[in-house]
């Protein structure tokens, strides 16, 4: 498996990295990041990991990334208050087209509830969480919900997985419940190794193929 890895130098895409590594040390992890010297030294010296160095507008070096990949996990995320447009969404865009150009079916970005799935019950917590992002840092919201659109139209052919994740914490939980809105026993807070275990797992387990599961820990 050769695994490409976006998002990877934040906290979520080292926890990705280090699970990765753990379950499958057969793995080769691609890392396509803007400063890979964000990189702890135990990924920077690991064998097993190719570090391609690039920016989102740079769709060359993107490419370039993709080579002989199989499957792709994006930790990339908004940042906070970010006031302009919906970057990551619209490089989604750009970025779906090269998947298919390069037969790559297997996409597994980030997102959050603000992306609403048609499987969502009524949750006063997360209709609560997401009601204060809409209205406290709408550029976030909108990223969230630009997101799941292109995803879902533009990659409709891929076999994508959005993974859907509330508050995150630095704990150190590996336990996760996964489910809809409204899932009994779904929370609001996620430890970030719990979402890297998710989706290491969802990627051989394939449960969760053109879904949006929300998860917590358990």
């Amino acid at each position: 498996m050769r695994l490409l890895i976006l998002g990877a130098t934040g906290p979520c895409g080292i926890a990705l990295i280090r699970k990765a590594l753990a379950v499958h040390p057969d793995y080769i992890i691609v890392v396509y990041a803007r400063n890979p010297q964000k990189l702890p030294n135990d990924i920077q010296n690991n064998a097993s990991v190719t570090v391609i160095q690039g920016t989102l507008d740079e769709l060359d070096k993107v490419e370039q990334a993709l080579e002989g990949v199989d499957a792709v996990i994006s930790a990339l995320g908004p940042i906070p208050f970010q006031t302009v447009g919906t970057p990551i969404a619209d490089f989604y865009g750009h970025f779906i087209d090269l998947l298919y150009k390069h037969n790559i079916k297997r996409f597994m970005p980030l997102a959050t509830p603000s992306h609403r799935d048609e499987h969502d019950g009524k949750q006063w917590k997360f209709t609560t969480l997401v009601t204060v992002i809409r209205n406290i840092a709408n550029s976030m919201y909108s990223e969230m919900v630009g997101i799941g659109k292109v995803v879902t139209t533009k990659g409709a052919d891929l076999d994508y997985t959005i993974v859907r994740v509330p508050m995150l914490s630095n704990g150190n939980s590996e336990k996760f419940v996964a489910g809809y809105v409204g899932t009994p026993g779904l929370g609001i807070v996620l430890a970030r190794k719990a979402y890297a275990a998710f989706c290491i797992e969802e990627l051989e387990k394939r449960e969760w193929v053109k879904k949006a599961p929300a998860i917590s820990n358990a």
